[in-house]
């Protein structure tokens, strides 16, 4: 009994240790929100039953925490719970009570040790005004963790990274056209490309869009109306140059990168939108006339939306452009665009261009590319559509911020882009990726998570998983990750698509520790072992709703 006793003991220190390296390594402003839900994790575990009248966002409901400029450590705020506040984490033992309920290794699972992440940047090495401090965020920081448990993204192995926020690449979707093995380079080719793009192809995007979605309109795109750009940060940076003196309003939760965007420029305030979980963070129109009238003269918005995968109906989109023409600047990032289920998968697609009523009026910019819609991410080939005068600033902002896009790609992507071969790829796209979307809600169905048409995602290939049923650390986004990592699987803890772009006081009240994203992108066999890793870790909790054997 003293010999299991002791062992017990030493796998429990060493899973300890094991979380709070995994810890160490958030960027700061999440390590407070982590740390927040540690307390959150003890608070319920230690709490007296609740009530049937108590609702169930009530027992799973972070707590407030306090924000590390405004309110120093154990004051607590006025009118406010004073056991809320962000635990001292400079009490080792307070830290390590806190941090257990998260890395017990409990039910079934040993301890594995693992090496110390190693440092950014070598902190011994004296770098003259470089900002050491910059921390990696969302898929970024979940593959660093995973190569510390030996996750390799040239030899995947039987790793399933349902992290990846990428589709597969490979001719593996029946229907779907060949990608390229090689492309020509002609002479013009070697050439810097104008900072706008290849004429040839901003004329093939622009009769994309004519033939797709204005077909009946006088008003048509021209290759004026568009820029190429080397991908979708690119092009988002580039926006974020040529605008100023306004406030941006963005929509939380979302794409992670606009964080980065919204920040490194000060030329415009950004106003971050919390969603709530109830509408199962559906933007609102009448959230969007509240903003307009506080003065928002911007709006940016993924639609569909990274990461929850639903996309605004045709009808709220036209209603959204009717609210902004002439008022505010859209910004839409329409990457998954394609990716779109509601149309029973015929290769149609949902897009701002159809509502856009005159192109050079209309303060709309639209972003999409070969990305995601061609499986095509390496090659960088993406565009910003819009009036000719955002058009023209854009290109003159390329021509400091990225010098352009690969002038090859852009020649052998003019091909792509016939209407009718657009369409014939994307029916071949929307019904393979439907089919691995219910593949990956069926199995976790059948282990106990909860589907509706509210949270089933009707775009995209990411599920935004709400794990709050589940017991002790499984119901935080952090110790899910953890125990997924032991399997070899890895997800995105929901908190990194918090985006506090400038730190904003009291933003981390808005957490969403209770969700992961789950990305369908990869091949259907690695989805395969991602689920059977999810099944081994929720028997093993005991909280597996049927038995596969």
């Amino acid at each position: 009994m003293s010999s299991s006793f002791h062992e017990d003991s030493d796998n429990d220190q060493e899973s300890l240790l094991e979380f709070e390296r995994l810890e160490s390594t958030l960027p700061p402003a999440l390590k407070r929100s982590a740390s927040s839900l540690l307390e959150a994790i003890q608070t319920n575990s230690t709490a007296p039953l609740h009530s049937p009248s108590e609702s169930h966002d009530a027992k799973i409901r972070a707590p407030v925490p306090q924000h590390a400029r405004d309110v120093p450590i154990y004051q607590p705020i006025p009118g406010r719970n004073t056991g809320t506040a962000t635990p001292n984490l400079k009490n080792r033992s307070h830290r390590q009570t806190l941090i257990s309920k998260l890395s017990k290794s409990e039910n079934g699972r040993e301890a594995s040790p693992i090496p110390l992440p190693k440092p950014k940047f070598n902190e011994s090495i004296y770098k003259p005004a470089m900002n050491s401090k910059q921390s990696s965020t969302g898929v970024l920081w979940a593959t660093e963790r995973a190569g510390e448990y030996g996750y390799d993204s040239e030899h995947v192995g039987d790793w399933a990274n349902l992290g990846q926020g990428a589709p597969e690449h490979g001719d593996t979707i029946p229907g779907s056209f060949p990608r390229p093995k090689t492309i020509s380079v002609p002479d013009a080719s070697r050439e810097y490309a104008p900072t706008a793009g290849i004429k040839q192809l901003r004329e093939a995007v622009a009769h994309y869009y004519n033939e797709t979605y204005r077909a009946n309109k006088p008003s048509k795109y021209t290759y004026k109306n568009v820029c190429i750009v080397p991908g979708g940060r690119a092009g988002l940076t580039r926006i974020a140059s040529i605008i100023s003196d306004c406030y941006l309003s963005f929509f939380l939760p979302d794409y992670t990168a606009y964080a980065e965007m919204l920040s490194l420029f000060k030329n415009f305030s950004p106003i971050p939108v919390p969603l709530k979980e109830a509408d199962n963070y559906e933007m609102h129109l009448k959230m969007i006339k509240e903003e307009l009238t506080r003065g928002v003269s911007a709006l940016l918005t993924s639609n569909p939306r990274n990461p929850t995968g639903h996309c605004m109906k045709p009808d709220q989109l036209h209603a959204l452009h009717n609210m902004c023409r002439e008022k505010c600047l859209l910004i839409m990032d329409e990457f998954y665009s394609h990716y779109y289920y509601d149309d029973g998968c015929t290769g149609s697609s949902i897009s701002s261009a159809e509502y856009v009523e005159d192109v050079n009026l209309d303060p709309v910019l639209i972003l999409n590319g070969l990305t995601k819609a061609f499986r095509l991410p390496g090659w960088r080939i993406c565009w910003v559509l819009g009036p000719e005068d955002y058009i023209n600033a854009l290109s003159s902002a390329g021509s400091f911020l990225d010098g352009g896009s690969n002038a090859p790609f852009q020649f052998a992507a003019i091909d792509f882009l016939q209407p009718l071969k657009v369409r014939q790829e994307m029916k071949a796209l929307q019904l393979h990726f439907k089919m691995k979307r219910d593949y990956i809600i069926g199995r976790l169905s059948r282990m106990g998570f909860h589907f509706d048409e509210k949270n089933t995602p009707n775009s995209t290939f990411y599920l935004w998983l709400n794990l709050s049923h589940l017991p002790g650390k499984l119901s935080n986004c952090l110790g899910f990750f953890h125990e997924c990592l032991h399997e070899k699987v890895i997800v995105v803890p929901g908190f990194f698509f918090l985006i506090n772009p400038q730190n904003l006081s009291h933003l981390e009240e808005v957490i969403w520790y209770n969700y992961v994203r789950i990305s369908y992108g990869p091949e259907l066999h690695h989805l395969e072992l991602g689920m059977d890793g999810i099944e081994r870790i929720l028997r093993r909790f005991g909280c597996l709703s049927y038995d596969t054997h």
